[in-house]
C-alpha cells in the first residue's frame, strides 16, 4: 500500500456531525457494557440484570464471574432460557477481546426477544482488573479457553 505524504488519512473521511455521532455511541452503548460498570454494580447491590458466561460448563466450572450462570451460547434457545424473565437485561460475557460467544450469545437472546448486553473484555478482562471469581480453578484457571 501506497501511503499518500500529502493527504491526511484521518480526514480523508470526513467525521459525522455531532447528532449522527452521538446516536452512534449511545446505540453501541445500549447493547454493550464493561468489566468495570458490572463489577460496581455488584458491589452496590444493583443486580436487576442476570448475568450469564456463556463459555463452556468446563470453562465455567473451571473459573467464573461470581454470581453468574452458565449457558453456552450454541446452547441458548427457546426451552434453555424458559425461566428467564423478558422484561430483565441480561449481561452476557465470553472469554474476552478475541472470543465473539458473546456476541453470538446475545444475538440468540434478541432473538428471542431479551434485552441483553455484552460485557466487553469478559473473562480476561474481569481478571486483569483484579476482580474476584469462583470455580475449581479460580485465579489458577488458564487465561484463555
Amino acid at each position: 500500500m501506497t501511503i499518500p505524504t500529502n493527504k491526511s488519512l484521518v480526514l480523508e473521511i470526513p467525521a459525522a456531525s455531532p447528532e449522527l455521532t452521538h446516536r452512534h455511541y449511545m446505540n453501541k452503548l445500549s447493547v454493550e457494557t464493561d468489566v468495570a460498570d458490572v463489577r460496581y454494580d455488584m458491589q452496590h447491590g444493583f443486580n436487576d440484570f442476570l448475568l450469564i458466561d456463556v463459555r463452556s460448563t468446563k470453562a465455567y466450572g473451571e473459573c467464573h464471574v461470581p454470581g453468574a450462570i452458565n449457558l453456552p451460547s450454541n446452547q441458548i434457545n427457546e426451552e434453555t432460557t424458559a425461566s428467564f424473565a423478558k422484561e430483565q437485561t441480561i449481561v452476557v460475557y465470553c472469554w474476552g477481546p478475541a472470543c465473539n460467544g458473546g456476541t453470538k450469545g446475545a444475538a440468540r437472546l434478541s432473538g428471542l426477544g431479551f434485552k441483553v448486553k455484552e460485557m466487553l473484555g469478559g473473562m480476561e478482562y474481569w481478571r486483569k482488573e483484579g476482580n474476584n471469581v469462583e470455580g475449581t480453578l479460580g485465579e489458577t484457571a488458564p487465561l484463555i479457553g
